[in-house]
Formats: structure tokens, sequence, C-alpha cells
């Protein structure tokens, strides 16, 4: 009997406030998301904060989640971050990689 190894693909927007620009915290992020096979990208947004969007399979999404918001990091993250919302979502699609925008 065969069983099937297909993965399920999910979907998470993150937005990261505290001190995460101008701090190198997109590379950072972007060179994680690689790391757990994520596709996406991160980008500053005017008030502040970092958007994080990825999609891939729901364990790396968590641990992604993980390493944004330990304390202390882990693994070198860039600056210091005081909140991170997660938002859930269907995937879209259409990404070949991870980006810094």
């Amino acid at each position: 009997m065969r069983v099937s190894s297909e993965t399920t693909t999910s979907r998470a927007t993150f937005f990261v406030r505290g001190r995460v620009q101008g701090v190198g915290f997109r590379w950072w992020t972007r060179a994680r998301a690689l790391e757990l096979g994520l596709l996406g990208h991160a980008r500053n947004m005017e008030d502040g904060r970092v958007e994080v969007v990825a999609e891939g399979e729901p364990a790396a999404l968590d641990r992604l989640h993980q390493l944004l918001e330990e304390q202390p990091s882990s693994a070198e993250r860039r600056g210091e971050v005081t909140a991170v919302v997660r938002q859930d979502a269907q995937p879209k699609g259409g990404l070949d990689t991870f980006v810094e925008k």
C-alpha cells in the first residue's frame, strides 16, 4: 500500500513591530525563510513595521513565527521585536522564492 506524500501548503502574514527597519531584519528574515523552504517576501511598511508574507508547509510557518518572536533570539535575529501579529490565509501561489522588498 502506497501512502500519499503530498504536502499541504499554507500562507501566513506576519506584522512585526519594534526596531526592525534599517537593522538587517528583512535580510535575516529572508535567510531564515529560505532555510525553512518558504516562499514570499519581507517588506518595510510606512508605519515602521515589517510585513512578512510566507507560503509553505504549516510546520515551517510555525517555526518562522517562533523565530520572529522568541526572546532572546536563538538565531541572532537583527533589531528588536516587540510584537508579532499573525494572520493565516489560503495560499495564493505564484511565488518562486523569498525576497526582500
